[in-house]
């Protein structure tokens, strides 16, 4: 099996939080892991948050950010997909960096790990046709 690994996923799996125990089980059951390239400015800029606002030493911000970077088989080159990703974000109406894990997921036809529960049945119905009912 084949996913995309979302940002947001990752930070779960690297801070140890709520939903990382399925996000890891979905993780070593996988056979390859994607992710878009933006995943990695996605990854260090929380950690970066986390840093400024919640205090969290340097040194361990830098560690989870190699982490997470390296929890991904392969990036995909953007440039194959913010076209796609930017209409999506317009027709959706939701931010265009969300839109690239769905839209590298369509690209692979593969699985995707996402906690975002703003991905609607909606969004995805809108996104991949009416195959995908439910999220």
């Amino acid at each position: 099996m084949i996913i995309v690994l979302d940002a947001s996923a990752a930070i779960e799996i690297v801070l140890q939080r709520s939903y990382c125990k399925p996000f890891e089980n979905y993780l070593t059951e996988s056979d390859w892991i994607m992710a878009p390239g933006l995943f990695i400015a996605e990854v260090s800029n929380v950690f970066w948050k986390y840093y400024k606002f919640s205090n969290l030493p340097l040194e361990q911000c830098e560690k989870a950010i190699e982490y997470a970077v390296d929890l991904p088989d392969e990036y995909c080159d953007d440039r194959t997909l913010y076209k796609e990703a930017f209409l999506l974000g317009c027709k959706v109406g939701k931010p265009v960096y969300d839109m690239f894990c769905l839209v590298l997921t369509k690209h692979e036809l593969i699985g995707n790990l996402t906690p975002f529960y703003m991905l609607t049945s909606f969004c995805m119905a809108t996104a991949f046709g009416s195959r995908f009912k439910e999220f």
